[in-house]
């Protein structure tokens, strides 16, 4: 058996799986890995273009939408190998993009998971190089549990110039977009939160990584290219009802008790000024989204016993920092000014 498995899971995305599998089955190394395409209920034609298209692709058929989160988890544990790579279906992978990624992780037990440098899709002939909004060159969060990364603080986006190239560094959070986990580990602490649904499971998965006394780290000399915005759109309510619920759910559930209390008592505060701030900007769907996020945060977080002990945003400089600040206040746009 090889091992890794490549795993695109795929709703509705006929026309994603038409323009990115052949860049993946083209540029991983099979020697190592497989790559498989597992459906999760779509109602598309997507069914139909594997079968005739990418006859040779390994499948796997869902009956439901499980959602990103439980879909993969039914990945993991059907397929069985020691290394996944969680792949959206919207990456264009270049060649020689896994052999990194897999060599970091036999080299280095400790690692958990790993993300390679994730650029912005513009299509293969154009030359741009720019960070992707979704992961970039590494994701931190704040003493708030606001997410951003090297190369991406909220809505600025960096060039890359090689400023992240170097030694594989420790992060705190790898990219949902594509990233390498180690397959019993990921099964051992629980998988992908899937009351999470979708948008920041990959988060709370690393946090609970760190937990468990593994490391996350990002490897520049794989690249690989995302197009972002696959499933929903930035400023999409729904979008904006899972960010800020799952938000608070990261931090009910990965803070010690005394921490969490605290931490979300001055993250309401944050939310609310966002709701006004959607208000105001007359985007009504978005400030209803937000209070439906807290209204079933209050609910969801009874299922959940906050069994952490040790406060990772502390223990690193990175999780002691007020983005808020620094980004608005103090004008530091990118990860190498707020060094």
């Amino acid at each position: 058996m090889k091992p890794v498995a490549v795993i695109i899971l795929n709703w509705n995305g006929a026309a994603l799986l038409r323009r990115y599998l052949p860049s993946v089955l083209a540029n991983t190394n099979s020697t190592i890995a497989d790559v498989i395409v597992a459906d999760n209920g779509s109602t598309d034609e997507s069914r139909k273009v594997l079968k005739e298209e990418f006859p040779t692709v390994k499948t796997l058929i869902f009956d439901e939408n499980w959602g990103f989160a439980e879909g993969y988890n039914k990945c993991v544990s059907l397929t069985g190998y020691k290394y996944t790579v969680l792949l959206n279906s919207d990456v264009r992978t270049p060649e020689a993009w896994l052999e990194p990624l897999y060599e970091y992780m036999e080299a280095h037990e400790d690692v958990g998971a790993v993300q390679p440098k994730l650029l912005k899709d513009f299509g293969p002939d154009d030359p741009r190089q720019v960070f992707e909004y979704a992961g970039a060159a590494g994701g931190f969060i704040d003493k708030h549990g606001f997410p951003y990364c090297r190369g991406r603080i909220f809505g600025t986006v960096e060039e890359d110039h090689g400023q992240y190239d170097g030694a594989p560094t420790d992060i705190f959070w790898a990219t949902g977009a594509c990233f390498m986990v180690r397959s019993d580990v990921y099964l051992n602490v629980g998988g992908l939160d899937k009351d999470f649904f979708a948008h920041m499971e990959e988060i709370d998965l690393c946090w609970r990584l760190l937990n468990a006394g593994y490391r996350n780290c990002y490897v520049p000399t794989s690249r690989v290219y995302h197009l972002g915005g696959g499933s929903l759109p930035q400023g999409n309510p729904r979008k904006t009802y899972l960010n800020f619920r799952n938000n608070l759910l990261l931090l009910h559930k990965n803070l010690p008790a005394k921490d969490a209390r605290k931490t979300l008592f001055i993250r309401r505060l944050y939310d609310t000024l966002a709701f006004f701030q959607s208000l105001a900007g007359l985007r009504f769907g978005d400030a209803k989204a937000i209070i439906r996020a807290h209204n079933h945060f209050r609910t969801m977080r009874k299922q959940y016993a906050q069994p952490a002990t040790k406060n990772w945003l502390k223990a690193n400089a990175d999780g002691r920092r007020n983005i808020i600040l620094d980004y608005y206040l103090r004008g530091r746009k990118t990860y190498a000014a707020l060094k």
